[in-house]
């Protein structure tokens, strides 16, 4: 069977195994979020979408930054406040965004929240509009 065309895959740029580095503004655009701000940002995403919030990736090391994955040229579109950068085609620079496999080890890579097939890429307006709401908190 083709993993391509496979009637369960939501994204051909996901892996099959371990993870991978993609390009953000071809497949996805990406926000990156620090910290105990990011764990803050997917939690709160995670309880309004009653744990449907569409793709965020953690990293286990270094910044623990959350990538919360964007329909592709959405994220630059947005002002995003200082401790948050849109990544995508629009952004300054090249930016690359590990992408772990939906199952087996992925380490230092893991997805805090899957896409779906309902659910392919977090809501944009609704991210914007909870890091707006906890910075505000925050400050």
């Amino acid at each position: 069977m083709n993993p391509k065309t496979s009637p369960g895959t939501v994204h051909a740029w996901i892996p099959a195994s371990g993870h991978g580095l993609r390009h953000a503004g071809i497949h996805f655009d990406a926000v990156r979020i620090a910290g105990v701000l990011a764990e803050q940002v997917a939690y709160e995403l995670m309880q309004f979408t009653d744990f449907q919030a569409g793709p965020i990736v953690r990293e286990a090391t270094g910044h623990r930054y959350m990538y919360f994955l964007l329909p592709p040229q959405s994220a630059t579109g947005h002002r995003w406040p200082a401790g948050v950068r849109a990544l995508g085609r629009g952004a300054q620079g090249w930016a690359y965004v590990g992408v772990p496999a939906l199952g087996g080890l992925t380490w230092p890579l893991e997805w805090r929240s899957e896409p779906t097939a309902e659910v392919p890429f977090v809501e944009v307006g609704l991210l914007h509009e909870v890091v707006g709401r906890l910075i505000g908190v925050v400050r």
